[in-house]
């Protein structure tokens, strides 16, 4: 039976104690604990500051997504009822590393892929491990406080969850294989194209855990949503997308198929991460009557663009069977059009073309399983669930 006062079994067992009820005090030896208990929930014995005070109730169209006055803590009734319709979908991806067979990526790792292969999948992993926990960071610490609707921090809450989620795979991937985790793991502090790319991104991050922000001010304003606007649209909607690009193109030749069923379940996750949060941007600009400007966004395409260049010429410096560094950027330039749609804004690569026409198919779940032979929890991440 599971112990409540020490679930993982750390501390010696008590002889004194039954089931751990000793621990309450008892009404016979302590007569007044339930009579306080019970006077401070009546309303009679309550004065000052404790006593209870009739507020209005809340009413949907007078809450914001940020700044707003209304009492967080109440869910309904609804103003974005499809921030809601995202925390019901996404719990519909539910999955772990474990559920996934790993036996085949070692023997593709050690014996199958070239040294230009390993290099790739290596260098791949080094940079997402770090990534997800810095996405987990940008939405747990800096932006989630500052939602005043909770059913906009609900999704947050198991945003936060699905990034640790994704950090512990790729974690499982490396040790299941054998890697030297210290040396893959450091590798975004020596490399300088993986570390590129992060300093863009703690720049960005850093700029909003400030303890002094004030949304209240327009130029504050401003840049929190152009650091929302970086996270969703290119952090998540585009390097995260892009960067597992070369495991799919392993996982079309039949090499290292285990680690890319798992990034197949972390695309789903990612794509409704970059989704949520351009919609929660939409929202934002329209509640407080502001628009992108272009020269800004067009600073943040260029410079998203130059270090995924980089990075794309680090871990492809040699082309593998079927992918080259110019195939990933010119992906790249085509999934950020695809971005900038969705934000109502000009695309900041006219033309860009579909360099990977395999990738959508490749990217998505098909489970062909023996019924008796498959875990309840693959049905219920089926191909029912809308992304969007």
């Amino acid at each position: 039976m599971l112990n409540w006062d020490d679930p993982l079994g750390t501390q010696e067992p008590c002889a004194d104690r039954n089931d751990g009820l000793s621990a309450w005090p008892s009404t016979e030896s302590h007569p007044a604990v339930i009579q306080v208990t019970l006077d401070n929930l009546n309303p009679a014995a309550m004065h000052g500051e404790d006593a209870m005070v009739a507020a209005a109730p809340v009413r949907a169209e007078d809450k914001r997504v940020i700044n707003g006055q209304t009492d967080i803590n109440q869910l309904a009734p609804f103003k974005y009822p499809w921030a809601w319709k995202y925390f019901l979908n996404a719990n519909k991806n539910h999955w772990t590393p474990l559920d996934i067979n790993m036996a085949q990526d070692i023997q593709d790792y050690h014996h199958r892929l070239t040294p230009v292969e390993r290099h790739v999948y290596e260098n791949v992993l080094a940079y997402l491990t770090t990534s997800d926990i810095l996405a987990m960071r940008n939405i747990g610490l800096a932006v989630m406080e500052k939602m005043s609707a909770p059913e906009l921090q609900i999704y947050q809450a198991r945003q936060v969850y699905e990034e640790a989620l994704h950090t512990w795979t790729y974690q499982h991937c490396i040790e299941s294989i054998g890697m030297d985790q210290g040396e893959i793991y450091n590798r975004y502090r020596v490399v300088p194209a993986i570390h590129g790319k992060i300093r863009v991104a703690n720049r960005r991050l850093e700029s909003i855990l400030r303890p002094d922000i004030d949304l209240r001010d327009p130029d504050e304003l401003e840049n929190f949503v152009m650091a929302y606007v970086f996270f969703a649209a290119v952090f998540e909607g585009c390097w995260f997308y892009n960067g597992f690009s070369p495991i799919f193109a392993l996982q079309r030749r039949g090499l290292m198929k285990g680690t890319a069923e798992q990034l197949q379940y972390i695309m789903r996750d990612e794509v409704m991460h970059a989704g949520f949060g351009i919609r929660t941007v939409r929202q934002i600009l329209e509640e407080n009557h502001l628009t992108l400007e272009d020269r800004v966004l067009r600073e943040m395409w260029d410079e998203a663009e130059a270090s995924e260049a980089a990075y794309a010429r680090y871990i492809l410096r040699e082309p593998m069977l079927g992918y080259c560094a110019d195939d990933h950027v010119a992906q790249f330039r085509y999934i950020a059009n695809r971005r900038a749609r969705q934000l109502g804004t000009s695309e900041p690569f006219p033309g860009a073309n579909c360099a990977l026409p395999w990738l959508d198919e490749q990217s998505n779940i098909r489970k062909e399983k023996n019924f008796f032979e498959t875990r309840v929890t693959e049905y219920q991440t089926g191909s029912t669930l809308s992304w969007e």
